[in-house]
């Protein structure tokens, strides 16, 4: 998947595969990593205000914010864009422990700022 494009199908993807093996330890199939990749570049670019690394930043700060998109991608390869919740079967059911009104746009948020935490590349009043 090396030659994988950007989430608008010009260029080169910002964040390979590969890096998400090797660099991030992700465990998504390159199918799953692409398909959540595009929503995963969304919601850093709006932690960051950036869809692509800068060369200007620090040293580390690239890696940190490809780490970012890839903890997003996990999140929403697991949960999807809308509400986290469970399932049933029959009269069977589970809630998801994460069921509280969150969405998988919000758990793949925090996935992300965990990762920018300690780089100045989030917005000011990102919480």
């Amino acid at each position: 998947m090396d030659g994988a494009t950007g989430a608008a199908g010009c260029g080169p993807a910002p964040v390979s595969y590969d890096f998400y093996l090797d660099g991030y330890g992700g465990a998504l199939a390159a199918e799953a990593f692409a398909e959540a990749l595009p929503a995963a570049l969304r919601c850093v670019g709006g932690l960051t205000g950036r869809r692509e690394p800068d060369p200007s930043w620090e040293e580390g700060d690239a890696d940190a914010w490809r780490r970012a998109v890839c903890a997003a991608a996990d999140a929403f390869a697991e949960y999807g864009e809308g509400r986290v919740g469970g399932f049933s079967i029959g009269s069977f059911s589970v809630t998801n422990y994460r069921d509280e009104g969150t969405t998988g746009a919000e758990v793949a948020r925090e996935a992300a700022l965990a990762e920018l935490c300690f780089t100045g590349l989030t917005f000011a009043g990102v919480r």
